[in-house]
């Protein structure tokens, strides 16, 4: 990463006060562990720093991490509208208000005479925050309804946009886009060594981390690189401690996941010829089980496991609160791209991994289409 980068970064945020750090809807431990410890390292600094990621829901293996339950789900209060009423001549008495038909009123009493329609003025605050940092995030509309419910925020404040994915559509104002790293906790970290380095406590090396770890499925993913590991050691050497990440992320199961592991296996189907295995998971599944949507974080890894030679690994599965609604995530190797695969379906993710959703349809006709869709891309 170049010089320049830093340097850029530095200079966005020395006179901001508040920022706002933000990652994909369909995030991974990636962006939770670099979005911890940039709000941590920024803290240090003095400024206040708020995480908003649409609709987010804490995983368990992560409530380990410092902050991880200050991440929030939607906005609160992102700006003011303001109404002021020019009294000096008629003051005021009593001040109520109530609501009816969606409609507020308030309700004004002057102490003297009446209040005019001149009397009146409207004005908007400007937005909480004054800076938008964004990691993992190949595009705006990946963020979901904060995005779509703000766009006039997200254009009218500049933007630190911090990935390591090929897809990256360059949105911000400043674009710190690292293609060889493998995660961009690394990126993040390289920022804050050449930033101040002397600011990287424990708690920020356990953040990287844990992003690290999880973003390469403990070091075995395909991209991770010498420096990913040389990164890694010089987190461990200021505090973090990989056994207590390993131990939270992968070897601390409930009764629950396990079941619905257990549910998942056996469901599992195979194409040996295209290296493809996939499975499916009802609503009768998560309820015998006692599970939740948030179980099924570590399926796709324990799927892996079980068909080490599977190039494609697809989970469809029923939403347990929406009866409409199925959810699926593929994993594939890098020779292909998961997300362009899953295109025509909306995908949300990179080159690894996609997500999408399909309504509508049975469990039964959303895998006949979707096996078929995958296995008539493979052999393209």
């Amino acid at each position: 990463m170049a010089l320049a980068k830093t340097e850029q970064f530095t200079k966005a945020i020395e006179d901001k006060k508040k920022i706002l750090i933000t990652f994909k809807k369909h995030f991974d431990g990636d962006a939770i562990g670099s979005a911890l410890a940039l709000k941590l390292f920024l803290e240090q600094l003095g400024k206040h720093v708020e995480i908003v990621c649409a609709d987010f829901v804490l995983p368990s293996q992560f409530t380990f991490l410092k902050h991880s339950n200050k991440i929030k789900s939607s906005f609160d209060g992102l700006n003011n509208f303001i109404i002021s009423i020019d009294i000096e001549k008629t003051g005021i008495s009593e001040l109520s208000y109530d609501t009816k038909d969606n409609n507020l009123r308030i309700f004004l009493t002057p102490k003297n005479g009446y209040i005019n329609r001149e009397d009146i003025q409207t004005s908007q605050s400007d937005f909480k925050y004054d800076l938008i940092i964004t990691i993992d995030t190949p595009d705006l509309s990946s963020l979901g309804n904060i995005y779509t419910d703000h766009e006039n925020f997200f254009y009218s404040k500049p933007i630190i946009n911090i990935d390591h994915q090929a897809n990256n559509e360059h949105y911000g104002q400043i674009n710190i886009i690292d293609l060889p790293a493998s995660t961009s906790a690394e990126i993040i970290f390289e920022l804050l060594q050449k930033s101040q380095e002397e600011l990287i406590n424990r708690h920020i090396a356990q953040s990287l981390l844990t992003g690290i770890v999880a973003g390469t499925n403990s070091f075995k993913k395909n991209k991770v690189r010498p420096q990913t590991l040389q990164v890694a050691s010089k987190l461990v050497d200021l505090g973090a401690d990989r056994a207590f990440i390993i131990k939270n992320l992968y070897q601390t199961k409930s009764i629950a996941t396990f079941k619905i592991w257990g549910s998942v296996l056996s469901h599992l189907k195979e194409d040996k010829a295209n290296n493809f295995v996939w499975s499916t998971i009802t609503r009768d599944d998560f309820v015998r089980s006692g599970a939740k949507k948030e179980d099924l974080n570590n399926i796709i890894d324990e799927l892996i496991t079980t068909s080490p030679s599977a190039q494609f690994v697809l989970l469809l599965h029923e939403d347990p609160d929406d009866g409409e609604k199925i959810s699926g995530t593929l994993r594939i190797l890098p020779q292909h791209h998961a997300t362009e695969i899953m295109k025509k379906y909306s995908a949300e993710g990179d080159e690894n991994e996609s997500k999408f959703e399909i309504s509508g349809k049975s469990l039964h006709e959303v895998e006949e289409e979707i096996v078929a869709h995958i296995k008539n891309e493979i052999n393209k």
